[in-house]
């Protein structure tokens, strides 16, 4: 589909400075940016890349005034992260969507399915499975028993939910995400073998949430794993059993999640984060990459380092941290300077 600069700049709200007519039908960075693709401009150090830019149109912001000439089109507003989400999410609607069950899929007679959905090869559904109208299950799935999967959900190829798990709406799980695998339980025996903990609950999914490739979330051991609505889950997560993550908390790369921890609404977590398990984290709080937390955290706090640090005696600690090697070299010429001293006596 083919947007022109007249469009576009009507959608926004935005003044076209050049050809009102330019058209685009794709998106690109501005120093990648090709004919027939609208860039945009969110940071003035790449400024310098609106003068080569061979890409047809520009978002700009509305105060921008460029230094040199500019060949291609620009069209000024207010906030251009904004203008470029809008436009993400109108191009996005605009593609064509799949519909229909594939003669190869496996549906039980005992599932039902909701209207407009589209199931590809090879995706099993069992029975008394629930699927909302308009969710697209993309081949070589696997829906257990008594799962529910709401409208709108979009669950991409590979994926398996496991019996009595529930998603909810416009929800977006990428390729491999597994729902409802044993939770990790074993409790030692006397001859030192391990006894599997049956792990009898489920894991529920609420809306709008989107999960990476290859992300697991465990089922309970029992009641719920609970996933809030508007989390974001970034690729190779792993949420163990009992966990519960608040709505609208992103969580980066890698992070691993031990049973029965609660993290709060609104969090933000670097990739490669442990959390212990049973401890507590408070809505609003920031965790750095690869910090370990063993212990609660209040709410709003930022934590470093491994054990996980507040963010200001991280950074303390770290400073001190940085000079180890030149306080180590003094230390030692102090050593010898008493030395000396001492044999002068």
């Amino acid at each position: 589909m083919q947007f022109t600069a007249e469009m576009i700049a009507g959608l926004l709200g935005g003044t076209i400075v050049g050809d009102k007519g330019a058209t685009v039908s794709t998106v690109s960075s501005i120093d990648g940016g090709k004919a027939g693709s609208l860039a945009y401009l969110t940071n003035p150090k790449y400024e310098q890349y609106i003068y080569t830019t061979e890409a047809s149109i520009v978002l700009v912001d509305s105060t921008f005034e460029p230094k040199e000439e500019v060949k291609t089109t620009l069209i000024k507003v207010d906030n251009v992260a904004r203008g470029v989400l809008n436009l993400l999410e109108m191009y996005n609607a605009s593609r064509p969507q799949k519909r229909g069950i594939s003669k190869l899929a496996s549906i039980h007679e005992g599932a039902v399915i909701g209207e407009d959905c589209y199931v590809g090869d090879f995706t099993v559904v069992e029975a008394t499975a629930k699927i909302g109208d308009k969710v697209q299950i993309y081949p070589q799935c696997y829906i257990g028993d008594n799962v529910t999967i709401g409208e709108g959900t979009k669950i991409y190829p590979g994926v398996k939910i496991y019996e009595g798990c529930v998603v909810g709406k416009n929800c977006i799980l990428h390729a491999g995400v597994v729902i409802g695998a044993d939770g990790f339980g074993f409790a030692p025996r006397e001859d030192g073998t391990f006894a599997k903990i049956p792990q009898l609950g489920n894991v529920i999914i609420e809306d709008n949430v989107e999960l990476g490739a290859n992300t697991c979330v465990d089922r309970a051991k029992t009641d719920s794993t609970i996933i809030r609505s508007g989390v974001k889950l970034d690729n190779l997560i792993q949420v163990g059993h009992n966990v519960q993550i608040g709505s609208n908390t992103v969580m980066s790369a890698q992070v691993g999640i031990a049973g029965t921890t609660k993290i709060g609404s609104n969090c933000f977590v670097g990739g490669q984060v442990g959390f212990a398990d049973h401890i507590t984290v408070g809505n609003g709080c920031k965790i750095g990459s690869q910090s370990g937390l063993d212990k609660s955290v209040p709410d709003g706090e930022i934590r470093f380092g491994s054990p996980a640090l507040p963010g200001i005696q991280y950074h303390r600690s770290f400073a001190v941290f940085r000079q180890l090697p030149e306080m180590a070299q003094k230390l030692r010429e102090l050593e010898k300077a008493l030395k000396a001293l001492k044999s002068e006596e």
